[in-house]
C-alpha cells in the first residue's frame, strides 16, 4: 500500500508537470512532455508490481502504430487500462465521468483521451470521428477500445461496440487473461475497494497478455462495421476459448437497476440488449422503462409474474382480456411471464410498422373535434374488449392514459400512454381497419 500511494503520487505530479502550459489538446503531445510521462507509466508499472503482477506474461508483440493504429482488447478489470498506459501509452475511449476521478482523470487527460456518452448519439458520432481524426495522423499514439463497453468476468465475450471499427483502420486484437485458482480478478459484483484489498493480500497474481495477428479490413463492398467487428470478435472469443453472447452494456444497467433494488436472481433481468436492439430497434432507456413497468407487476423471488400482478398494472382487473394479452406472453404456458418474455411480448407490439397509426386511428374514431377525450368516451371505446368494465376500473385505466394529470386525454397523452404500454393497443383493435398480429416471432 506504501508503494501504490507512492507511486500514485509520483505519477500524478509528473503528469501535472508534462500538461503544466500545454494550450494546444487538439494536437499531438510534444516528445519533451511525453518523455516527463514516461515517469508516470513507470509508476504504473510499480502499481501493478503492488497489486502481485510481479511479473507478466506476454506472448505475440505488438505491431507498429503505422502498421496498427488502433488496438482492440477484451475488458475484465481495471488492470488492463493501467497495463496499456505502461506498455503502450495509448489513446483512449472513456466515459466523460471518468475525467473527474481524483488522480485518474488527471492521467487519462494526458492521455489525449476521448470522451463519449454513449447515450448521446451526437456524443458517439463526435467520438467515432476523433477515433478516425487519431488514427489516421501517425503523430497521434495508438488508438486503444474496449469494444465490449464494460468488464465482464471473462468467461464470455459479450457483443461489441461499432466504434473501433466504423473508421475502417487495421486493428490489433489483444486478450489478456488471468489465470486463478483462489481469487477471481474480474471486476463485476465485488466494490472497487474490496477488489483492491484483495489483490493487495494475493502474495502473487498471475497475468497473460497475447496479442494477436493484425485483422485488416476487407476492400469488398459486403463488409460493413458490424462484420468487421464480427470477425475481431470471433478472433478474440477464439483465443480466450470463450463463448460469444448477445449481451451489451445495455445489460449491465438492467442488471443494475435490479441489484439496486435489492432484488434476488438479477440476472433473470438481462435479455441480451444487443440482439433486441437489432430486432426490435429497442434502446437501452426504453428496456429500463419496460422494466420499471414490470418491477410494479411486483415479481417473486425467481422473477416471475403471475397473472394477478400483470392484470394490477394493466388496470383491468382479472377479466378475458388480461388472460388473452398474459396468454400472448406467456408463450411456454408456464402460468407466469419474465421480464424478457414482457420486454420482447412490448417491443414487438411496439415496433409494428402499423402501430403508430393505429394508435392514431383508434384516438380519433371517438375525437369530436375538440382534441381530447373523456372518460365517457374512453369506455365506449374499449367497451368491445372489456365488455361491462367496472366504473371503479375505468377510473383507474382513464387515470393511467391521462399522463398530464388535467381531467381529459389529449393526442399527445393518448399516444405517450401506449408508447409506455404498447399491449394496450389491443384494447381498440375492435375499431381499426388493419390489423396488428399478436402472434410471437
Amino acid at each position: 500500500m506504501v508503494m501504490f500511494g507512492l507511486c500514485l503520487a509520483v505519477g500524478y505530479v509528473a503528469t501535472k508537470v508534462a500538461l503544466e502550459g500545454w494550450k494546444d489538446r487538439e494536437s499531438p503531445m510534444p516528445r519533451w512532455r511525453q518523455g516527463i510521462m514516461w515517469i508516470t507509466r513507470l509508476c504504473s508499472r510499480f502499481i501493478l508490481f503492488s497489486f502481485g503482477y510481479h511479473w507478466i506474461r506476454r506472448i505475440g508483440k505488438p505491431v507498429s502504430r503505422e502498421i496498427a493504429p488502433i488496438v482492440v482488447s477484451n475488458h475484465v478489470s481495471y488492470i488492463e487500462p493501467i497495463f496499456f498506459f505502461y506498455e503502450l501509452f495509448p489513446t483512449i475511449v472513456a466515459s466523460e465521468s471518468h475525467d473527474s476521478i481524483p488522480f485518474v482523470g488527471t492521467i487519462i487527460r494526458a492521455m489525449q483521451v476521448i470522451y463519449v456518452n454513449r447515450f448521446s448519439p451526437m456524443s458517439r458520432k463526435h467520438a467515432v470521428n476523433e477515433i478516425k481524426r487519431k488514427a489516421s495522423c501517425d503523430e497521434f499514439p495508438r488508438v486503444l477500445l474496449f469494444p465490449e463497453g464494460t468488464t465482464t468476468n471473462g468467461r464470455f465475450l459479450i457483443s461489441f461496440q461499432l466504434g473501433a471499427f466504423i473508421p475502417g483502420f487495421p486493428i490489433q486484437p489483444v486478450v489478456v487473461r488471468y489465470p486463478y485458482i483462489h481469487f477471481d480478478q474480474s471486476w463485476g459484483h465485488i466494490s472497487l475497494v474490496k477488489l483492491m484489498f484483495r489483490m493487495f493480500t494475493q502474495f502473487h497474481n498471475f497475468m497473460e497478455v497475447e496479442y494477436l495477428p493484425v485483422i485488416t479490413p476487407r476492400n469488398d463492398k459486403q463488409e460493413n462495421a458490424i462484420h468487421f467487428a464480427e470477425r475481431a470478435s470471433h478472433v478474440l472469443a477464439g483465443a480466450l476459448n470463450v463463448l460469444q453472447t448477445s449481451h451489451s452494456y445495455g445489460d449491465l444497467m438492467l442488471l443494475t437497476k435490479a441489484a439496486q433494488l435489492g432484488l434476488d436472481n438479477v440476472s433473470e433481468y438481462t435479455v441480451e440488449m444487443a440482439w433486441v436492439e437489432r430486432s426490435f430497434n429497442i434502446s437501452t432507456s426504453e428496456a429500463i422503462d419496460f422494466l420499471d413497468k414490470f418491477l410494479s407487476m411486483k415479481p417473486d423471488s425467481r422473477g416471475h409474474v403471475n397473472i394477478q400482478g400483470f392484470s394490477a398494472v394493466l388496470r383491468l382487473g382479472l377479466c378475458p382480456f388480461t388472460e388473452k394479452i398474459f396468454t400472448f406472453l406467456d408463450v411456454e404456458k408456464c402460468g407466469y411471464i419474465t421480464f424478457r418474455q414482457f420486454l420482447l411480448g412490448s417491443a414487438y407490439v411496439l415496433k409494428q410498422p402499423l402501430f403508430k397509426q393505429a394508435c392514431i386511428a383508434a384516438y380519433d374514431k371517438f375525437d369530436d373535434g375538440h382534441g381530447y377525450m373523456s372518460m365517457r368516451q374512453l369506455g365506449n371505446l374499449v367497451q368491445h374488449a372489456v365488455p361491462n368494465l367496472h366504473h371503479e376500473k375505468l377510473g383507474q385505466l382513464f387515470k393511467l392514459f391521462n399522463v398530464d394529470d388535467d381531467g381529459l386525454i389529449s393526442r399527445d397523452d393518448f399516444m405517450s400512454c401506449l408508447r409506455r404500454n404498447p399491449l394496450l393497443i389491443a384494447l381498440f383493435a375492435a375499431h381499426l381497419n388493419f390489423h396488428i398480429s399478436l402472434e410471437v416471432l
